[in-house]
């Protein structure tokens, strides 16, 4: 197989991140980008799947579809996975998982059933032709195979991500519930923040805004800090190749000029948010400060995109529809020449801000209807609109 043939490839993303996430793909350098649900397909080459895993910011997981074909149901998915030659993607030492995702009115029973049908039949395949079967291990298979099933079309894929791609290897385990930060990501990227003004991240909990901001104002790759990638196990790994695409990136990186600063109330999130920072390696780029927000005054010159995750459920001990009014008010009061955006799942209390919103985009966090919000708060004498309502766009 030459290095230059290009393949199909799917890259996995969240509800609402699809646009992002093909506009990454195009500015990295794929072919053919189509935008489907949760999902981007794309070409490239070996080299550019490599690149892909490291640099992509809103990409869940990167799948290469090995094997296409009509399915009707479990047992003849069982039957068509036995006729793959699967020495090709793995040897009977290798250890090996299964994910399933399964969208058809033909199968009765439920991902996980299929899962176990698919893992049944390459390990009786092994079984019947070299006498011994390859393991299962959930955790960190050597090959990890990705069964697709909609309507009556099957689709066979290596997954070359490994882990999902959000586990970026920058933080620490917390007690601090953190946005996911494929989706940090995401909000930023919508923000059109690039680095060419200040940033605050305002209720910065464990720091995941903050660090994924600061890594695209210097442009360094989301998975840099990865310890390791699914396709680093496969027969065909190239170290040479992955090297030289890693050097690529790494020239790339640029300085930001222009400050990123976080806040919180609690001194053990300034703390935990610093831990994270100082992983990443990028302490001397962000710096985090012990304040409330509800106090605070804009300190900086010049304008500034404002993002953040306010805190909902048992995290708020305060009424909510008061929590959100005051956002409001501290927003009128101290922040002038700011492009404020925030992610909820409270429309009701978003009622409650008291300023007109200038973009509304659905979102997903886990399994909550969101809607990233974008206010314009003007320099000087322009008074914001006191205009509480407005229609979805």
């Amino acid at each position: 197989m030459n290095m230059n043939h290009n393949f199909k490839m799917t890259a996995t993303t969240m509800f609402g991140l699809e646009e992002v996430l093909a506009t990454e793909l195009r500015n990295l350098g794929a072919q053919d980008v189509e935008i489907g649900v949760r999902s981007v397909s794309f070409y490239g080459d070996k080299g550019f799947m490599y690149k892909a895993n490291m640099a992509l910011r809103t990409a869940i997981r990167i799948l290469k579809p090995i094997k296409r074909f009509k399915v009707f149901d479990e047992d003849d998915l069982y039957k068509k996975l036995m006729l793959m030659e699967w020495e090709r993607e793995m040897n009977v030492d290798s250890t090996f998982a299964i994910g399933a995702v399964v969208n058809s009115k033909n199968f009765t029973t439920n991902s996980h059933y299929i899962s176990l049908k698919s893992k049944d039949a390459i390990a009786d395949y092994f079984r019947h032709k070299y006498h011994k079967r390859p393991n299962v291990d959930v955790d960190h298979p050597d090959v990890k195979i990705h069964v697709h099933i909609l309507n009556d079309l099957c689709t066979v894929s290596l997954d070359s991500s490994g882990q999902s791609l959000h586990k970026r290897g920058y933080r620490s385990a917390t007690n601090i519930a953190p946005i996911n930060e494929v989706l940090a990501a995401g909000l930023v990227l919508l923000s059109g923040y690039t680095g060419e003004c200040n940033f605050i991240d305002p209720m910065c909990g464990s720091g995941t805004i903050l660090i994924e901001a600061a890594m695209i104002a210097n442009n360094v790759p989301a998975n840099i800090n990865r310890k390791e990638f699914g396709f680093e196990k496969w027969n065909d790994f190239d170290d040479d190749l992955f090297f030289a695409i890693q050097e690529s990136l790494l020239k790339k990186i640029r300085n930001c000029h222009f400050k990123i600063m976080g806040f919180d109330k609690a001194p053990s999130a300034v703390r935990k948010a610093n831990d994270n920072i100082e992983n990443a390696n990028l302490t001397e780029f962000i710096g985090v400060h012990h304040i409330n927000f509800f106090n605070s005054m804009k300190e900086v010159f010049g304008p500034t995109t404002i993002l953040f995750n306010p805190p909902y459920g048992e995290r708020l001990n305060i009424d909510v529809n008061e929590f959100y009014k005051t956002i409001g008010d501290t927003l009128k009061h101290g922040y002038p020449d700011s492009t404020v955006w925030f992610i909820t799942s409270d429309m009701e209390a978003l009622k409650h801000v008291g300023l007109k919103t200038s973009r509304r985009i659905p979102l997903k966090n886990g399994d909550l209807d969101c809607r990233f919000v974008r206010y314009d708060m003007y320099a000087g004498s322009r008074k914001a609109s006191k205009n509480n309502s407005e229609e979805e766009e």
